[in-house]
């Protein structure tokens, strides 16, 4: 039965912290674009295809020189 004195106190500063982090989140804007960072890596791969791509092409033609 005493450490439920102790527990009480504890799950509220818990609860306190995570409520806190939530709305520092929000604020910070952590959650506005939650596809962009899933989209990125699709369209960088594709881009650094292109890239390799041409810098192969370049090369290519040095080669034939």
């Amino acid at each position: 039965m005493g450490t439920i004195y102790y527990l009480i106190p504890i799950a509220i500063i818990f609860t306190a912290i995570g409520i806190y982090l939530f709305f520092w989140a929000v604020k910070s804007e952590q959650f506005d674009d939650l596809e962009k960072q899933g989209m990125s890596i699709l369209f960088d791969e594709e881009k650094n295809q292109t890239e390799n791509k041409e810098s192969n092409l370049k090369t290519e033609e040095l080669d034939k020189k």
